[in-house]
């Protein structure tokens, strides 16, 4: 039975003779890490950079750049400076070129003469002292100049362009190709998934976690006794298989485990990986789909690869709904992908054999939409329900998420559990993390009782917001809509006792509440009961219109849940009197976004609908009455509320004994 609310809408030192022995003592503690030897595998894996490209690319540049010859002390010209240095006899040789005209001012062998005496070897300084002084021009389609070079006797020949070196034609050609394709590639490895590349699609994604990375025990796991119970056969198959194998007995190929969210599926099989102590691959269906088709079915095949080659091992899969939906609702066209990645997986659980001891555990919490094919025994043979926990079970799962936080005498574990009942596991790790982070805003040094309390409300009805200031008016209809709930809930018979009421809002859109806390786990309700609790549903509106002669928007979430609770009456449990003992279900529908289709005729619509109107108003007049035969005691705690904000159950109760009129 789900609370009931209702609201208004860590270094090493550097010695150097240490540090190997301190690098192979830190990572001798790793699984799967070995020092020492020419393994291979101990090889570090070299990894592509980009900043490799741009030092390649700046060696080039150096190169080019100095070893590249160059003429010294060139000047250029204009082509009349050029003519005129020929004439006043600066240049003494021409050098013609493809389109240029270089002129020395003079020759080689007047440099040698020049510098005999002066230096040791005059032949190899003209070059290197720059002393041999040049000029160069565009040539100019001029007749004349050829004739002035033989006026002048200038010494004047032609040169064939030079080609290239293969250097030059590096950088011109291959090194750009070069580059561009080192940087596709840099890029292309990045868009792959996991840090693989494009090309590597078909690798699946999933992790062997050994023995001691799972960190989970059965004794870990609390509130599904009997889920562990039928885990734990798979544990002794994977440590003692010839117990089975010589009786010919076989293990079942697959478990499925099956419930709501955070009940603790993944939990336990991690669980089962670290008592049986071997390699545990896991992985999401969702791992398995991508936009190219193909690539869940190679996944699929390279996961069971590796799974046969550390055999015995265990392959969990996670929301397998993902991957496992039943190609008959798969809608408009389908999805070839997804029933590819299934139709392989059919094929792989079909295709070994259970004594290699390959087990699959999956997990989801919509089994309903599970192909049949995927159900069927010699594939997933035994299913596993991991419902919420009752009483007891939250109290165990309390004590071990509470074994590392200092808790106050004054908490009381069993009432903790059994306020929060209709909580999943996951739930109460969350208050217990709660309650620890709300004894530190406080600056407790231990966790409180009242801490958890704080903690179930902020779960259940949402976080407080007193920063959001009523106006008198509506802080006093407030008042009186949530006493409304509280006194229908007094005078209802059978009806949860009420724990708190409040006028603080809290969450996106309510603006008080009321907590009914269950006295104990139920899983069955009379239809009398759940009249009772359309009643108090209905009570906030009703005290509004007693007190003030209107009703407000106040009570839109209530009506919901009382229209929502009749028709579930009338149409799943049977209880009208025109379709009592039958069912209206409704079609499910294989389109996302699109409801079903009724099972049931246009009539059978509009009794349903007006059937509902009229157990809503019926219920709605005699809680109104009550409630106007109880004008007093509304008031009375009405008043109190809006003096304290906040009743708890026990003044609650002991207002409403000595003003109710019964």
């Amino acid at each position: 039975m789900e609370n009931n609310v209702h609201d208004n809408s860590q270094e090493f030192s550097h010695h150097e003779k240490d540090w190997k022995d301190e690098f192979k003592k830190r990572f001798s503690q790793e699984p799967g890490v070995h020092l020492g030897g020419n393994d291979p595998k101990n090889k570090k894996k070299f990894t592509f950079s980009f900043w490799y490209f741009f030092i390649i690319l700046l060696v080039f540049i150096a190169l080019n750049t100095f070893m590249v010859t160059k003429s010294s002390n060139v000047y250029s010209v204009d082509y009349n400076q050029f003519k005129a240095l020929v004439s006043n006899g600066t240049i003494k040789r021409v050098e013609i070129q493809d389109e240029k005209y270089i002129g020395y001012s003079f020759t080689k062998e007047q440099a040698v003469n020049d510098l005999k005496g002066i230096v040791s070897d005059p032949s190899s300084a003209t070059d290197s002292m720059g002393l041999l002084q040049s000029f160069s021009t565009y040539i100019v389609n001029d007749p004349s100049f050829i004739p002035l070079l033989d006026t002048y006797k200038v010494e004047y020949y032609a040169t064939a362009p030079e080609k290239p070196g293969i250097l030059s034609s590096l950088l011109s050609f291959i090194l750009p190709m070069v580059f561009v394709l080192l940087i596709w590639r840099f890029l292309f490895s990045k868009m792959g998934q996991g840090g693989q590349g494009v090309l590597s699609f078909n690798q699946n994604k999933s992790k062997i976690v050994a023995e001691g990375d799972t960190g989970v025990r059965f004794d870990d796991v609390a509130g599904a006794d009997e889920s562990k119970y039928e885990l734990e056969e798979v544990v002794d198959f994977l440590k003692h298989p010839e117990k089975y194998t010589e009786i010919g007995g076989k293990i079942p190929k697959g478990v499925l485990l099956v419930g709501p969210p955070g009940t603790g599926k993944t939990l336990l099989a991690k669980a089962v990986a670290g008592e049986a102590g071997v390699p545990f691959f896991k992985m999401s269906g969702a791992d398995f789909v991508e936009m190219f088709v193909g690539v869940g079915a190679a996944r699929v095949r390279d996961l069971f690869k590796q799974a046969r080659e550390n055999s015995p091992c265990i392959i969990f899969i996670d929301e397998i709904d993902a991957i496992g939906r039943s190609r008959v609702s798969a809608g408009i066209g389908g999805n070839d992908e997804r029933e590819q990645t299934l139709n392989q997986l059919l094929v792989e659980m079909d295709g070994f054999d259970s004594r290699t001891g390959v087990i699959i555990l999956a997990a989801t919490n919509r089994p309903e939409i599970l192909d049949p094919a995927l159900l069927r025994p010699g594939r997933f043979d035994r299913q596993v329900l991991i419902d919420k926990p009752d009483l007891e079970g939250r109290f165990a799962i309390l004590k071990i998420h509470t074994k590392n936080i200092k808790l106050d005498k004054d908490v009381n574990l069993k009432k903790i559990a059994q306020s929060a009942a209709g909580l999943a596991g996951a739930d109460l790790a969350n208050i217990a993390n709660e309650a620890a982070l709300l004894a530190v805003r406080q600056k407790r040094t231990a966790v409180k009782h009242v801490d958890f309390e704080e903690a179930i409300e902020k779960s259940v009805a949402g976080l407080e917001r007193k920063s959001r200031i009523l106006n008198v008016k509506e802080r006093e209809r407030v008042a009186f809509h949530e006493t409304g709930h509280a006194l229908t809930a007094y005078l209802t018979k059978g009806a949860e006792p009420v724990s708190k009421i409040s006028i603080i809002p809290r969450g996106l859109g309510a603006l008080g509440y009321t907590l009914q806390y269950p006295t104990e786990d139920r899983f069955l309700l009379s239809q009398s009961e759940l009249l009772g609790n359309i009643d108090t549903l209905l009570g906030g509106r009703a005290a509004e219109e007693v007190m003030f002669k209107e009703i407000s928007t106040g009570a839109g979430n209530d009506i919901s849940r009382a229209s929502d609770l009749v028709r579930r009456m009338i149409c799943e449990f049977g209880m009208s009197d025109r379709y009592r003992n039958i069912t209206l279900p409704m079609t499910q529908s294989g389109i996302a976004g699109v409801s079903g289709s009724r099972e049931y005729s246009e009539k059978a619509q509009e009794y349903i609908d007006t059937e509902t109107a009229r157990i809503v108003n019926e219920q709605y007049e005699k809680v109104r009455l009550n409630l106007e035969k109880n004008r007093k005691a509304l008031e009375t705690i009405a008043n109190r509320l809006l003096e304290n904000e906040v009743i708890d159950g026990t003044e609650f109760q002991a207002l409403a004994k000595s003003e109710v009129i019964v």
